[in-house]
């Protein structure tokens, strides 16, 4: 069989296995960026990246076979290596010790716990440094030492030859309940820990001599209360220099089906807004520094799943649509991860809805969405360096568990030039098959191997006719495609 007529035969048999669930959307691909009454979001290289717990970093690193490919699969789409973050609870537990030869250093009764104390050496920070994307430490502010986080960061700003930033603190706004000694004795509320984190950026800015260094904010609690607005409400311009950007933590939780769907999706980023509009008001970038499905390392009945997966395309999508540079998914201790990537199960299913959303915005210069966010059919258009059409990635976050009648959506199109697409899929049996069960997801015909996350398979374009410069393309509920428009 060839592999035209393969592909003919797939797409004839995915349009009859569903039925459809109503009239097409139609959504109107704009000419050029600025144009068609969008509003448009300029694009990091690389606006997906990972967000590592400290302790378990070196392990990712060393232990982890799949670490470096997963990267470098996205690597090779964007050209650039994906951004990571180096913090999360344990960077307010480790202290650093510049005479230990170890990465780190911590003991637990259980190796699927995470330590309640460590310490780590220069070698931490040398590794950090052989990565070859950007990288956000996370330092200890909770300790309220703050000499030894300054000759932490010295090693950091020397050894990280990739530094973006440097974390002070990791979620404040539990640190009562933590015990950290920085609240001690203090009525700890958003503005003394504003105070607390103005001073610090202050300090340690000054001590490393660096402007442009810190990423602020860091809190899990939803804004207003803790949040960018508040704040940057608080910063003189002694401190400001010393700020890079603003970051939030954000772990939505929920069910399969809610947490995929896309008007939940997009109710969730909005809460963020006025967070990233006072941010960008003083000209600095706003960022999901931390998040994943559910807190506290993901639920297994939920952050494994392929909905999980669809979740983290278009959660990923949307918050770049509104304007955040860059979203960070956490990766928690090594073995005892549902929501993990990686390294939990041989692979999990959100790493090829990952996967998906970075295809979607690889090389371009501009993401928009052409839907409004309010139903379960979404639609994000990107745009190359000269502003022209470069892809639209349509999902369809209609509920399939995998029984009954598995429906599909029509979407049509319109504004193109050419006379012929391509598109890719990105399915899987049903929102709850995950990996580990035997039922993976694919995207365009291909899978991501167990243990290595080397791409499998033959790559398979799906291929549609545009007739007066309209196509429509069915999409099955629990599903995506990403469309080729150059």
């Amino acid at each position: 069989m060839t592999k035209d007529l393969k592909t003919a035969v797939t797409t004839a048999l995915c349009l009859t296995a569903a039925l459809p669930a109503s009239g097409a959307v139609t959504f109107s691909l704009p000419s050029k960026v600025g144009t068609g009454g969008y509003a448009y979001a300029p694009l990091d290289p690389a606006p997906i990246g990972i967000s590592f717990e400290f302790f378990a970093f070196p392990s990712y690193f060393i232990n982890v076979t799949a670490t470096q490919q997963c990267l470098a699969n996205w690597k090779a789409l964007t050209g650039v290596w994906p951004p990571i973050r180096i913090g999360g609870t344990t960077q307010d537990r480790a202290q650093y010790d510049a005479k230990t030869s170890a990465y780190v250093v911590y003991s637990v009764a259980d190796a699927k716990d995470a330590p309640s104390v460590l310490t780590f050496g220069p070698k931490f920070m040398t590794l950090a440094g052989m990565y070859g994307g950007s990288v956000v430490v996370g330092l200890n502010r909770g300790k309220n030492n703050i000499d030894n986080t300054i000759a932490a960061a010295k090693v950091a700003v020397s050894e990280v030859k990739h530094l973006l930033a440097i974390e002070l603190g990791n979620e404040p706004e539990y640190w009562v309940k933590d015990g950290q000694p920085i609240t001690s004795g203090v009525n700890w509320t958003p503005a003394t820990d504003a105070a607390s984190q103005n001073n610090w950026n202050i300090r340690v800015g000054s001590a490393v001599d660096r402007t442009n260094i810190i990423q602020a904010g860091n809190w899990n609690d939803a804004p207003p209360k803790w949040g960018a607005a508040q704040l940057i409400a608080t910063e003189n311009a002694t401190v400001k220099p010393h700020v890079r950007h603003y970051a939030h933590h954000n772990y939505p939780g929920g069910s399969i089906q809610s947490l995929m769907t896309h008007s939940t999706i997009a109710k969730n980023i909005h809460t963020f807004d006025a967070d990233i509009a006072a941010a960008r008001g003083v000209g600095k970038e706003y960022v999901f520094g931390e998040t994943n499905s559910v807190s506290g390392g993901g639920a297994a009945r939920v952050s494994p799943t392929f909905g999980a997966g669809l979740w983290t395309m278009d959660y990923a999508l949307r918050a770049t649509y509104n304007n955040m540079s860059r979203t960070y998914f956490h990766h928690g201790t090594v073995g005892n991860c549902q929501y993990c990537f990686w390294g939990r199960y041989s692979m999990g299913a959100p790493y090829y809805g990952a996967y998906a959303a970075v295809a979607l915005m690889a090389g371009a210069s501009h993401l928009t969405a052409l839907d409004s966010g309010s139903t379960n059919y979404a639609a994000y258009a990107t745009f190359d360096s000269r502003g022209l059409p470069l892809r639209v990635l349509l999902y369809n976050s209609d509920y399939f568990a995998g029984s009954g009648t598995r429906t599909a959506q029509s979407f049509t199109l319109t504004g193109l030039t050419s006379s012929m697409v391509r598109a890719k899929r990105l399915t899987a049996a049903s929102a709850t098959s995950r990996v580990d069960q035997a039922s993976p997801p694919s995207f365009g015909g291909q899978q991501f191997d167990n243990g290595s996350c080397a791409i499998s398979g033959t790559e398979t374009f799906e291929t549609t006719p545009a007739s007066g410069g309209q196509a429509t393309f069915s999409v099955k509920a629990t599903e995506a495609l990403l469309v080729y428009l150059q």
